[in-house]
């Protein structure tokens, strides 16, 4: 007897995500029935993403910058507001630069700022060694190391005062928020991507300091932040000496702010 074709209820699905609470329901329907060859896999899918489990992490992949970009289970989800920190460091940076992404993940931001660059040397540091891995499956192939390590800890010494931009998305939201986030985030990302201490800010203000002596002369650093935080970091970097500037993209929800290293 020949198998039973596999004919999945679309509206029943997209019904019960939506119950759940999934803003985007009928586009997370298509993506899990795409994912699914039997009605057992849409089903266990199903229910773990309406457990809360995130539908990159169910997926196997995120879609940033128009780039696929494989997202392990553990590691920070790519987010599409995170596309500004790209365009504002693509405006920034000259031609050829030297550049390192900081706080990589999943290795996106650094994946896109390749393609939009072409820079002349391109690295990736993270703390969290699932990350790292992470970032080199999709980085794999190209002349892109993916360091483990504090920020510019890992970093060659003959690197300090000649990077031409450094770019992060460092955890900004403040210690007591985290427990605030969505369960997708709190239950299902490292929290180590996520908490930026008592104001937020904590990471951030260590990412200034050190980009002061790594960036060379004229060079610039691009950081992700919240709209509410922005004028704060801005005041610590102009105590660093850099020259900060906000970066707002009303229509991803975004905010950035850029610093130069002065000449």
């Amino acid at each position: 007897m020949a198998p039973t074709a596999f004919r999945p209820d679309r509206p029943a699905l997209v019904s019960r995500l939506r119950a759940a609470g999934c803003v985007y329901a009928e586009d997370e329907a298509e993506l899990l029935l795409a994912a699914a060859d039997s009605a057992e896999t849409l089903t266990a899918l199903a229910d773990r993403r309406v457990a809360g489990v995130p539908l990159e992490h169910l997926l196997g992949w995120a879609e940033f910058c128009g780039l696929r970009v494989a997202v392990d289970p553990g590691v920070f989800v790519p987010r599409a507001r995170t596309a500004l920190l790209v365009e504002a460091a693509a405006a920034v940076a000259g031609p050829a630069p030297v550049v390192v992404d900081l706080c990589c993940g999943s290795g996106g931001t650094t994946l896109a700022l390749a393609a939009r660059l072409a820079p002349r040397r391109l690295a990736a540091v993270d703390v969290d060694p699932a990350a790292v891995a992470c970032a080199r499956r999709n980085l794999a192939g190209r002349d892109v190391p993916v360091l483990t390590g504090d920020l510019y800890d890992p970093l060659p010494p003959s690197w300090r005062g000649r990077l031409d931009l450094v770019v992060a998305n460092a955890p900004y939201v403040p210690t007591e928020a985290v427990a605030l986030l969505p369960a997708e985030a709190r239950l299902h990302e490292a929290p180590v991507a996520l908490d930026g201490g008592a104001d937020g800010l904590a990471v951030l203000r260590r990412v200034a300091r050190g980009a002061v002596e790594w960036l060379a002369p004229g060079g610039h650093l691009v950081v992700e932040i919240s709209d509410r935080q922005a004028e704060a970091l801005c005041a610590s970097m102009r105590a660093l000496g850099l020259v900060p500037a906000v970066v707002r993209a009303p229509e991803w929800d975004a905010t950035a702010v850029t610093a130069r290293r002065p000449v």
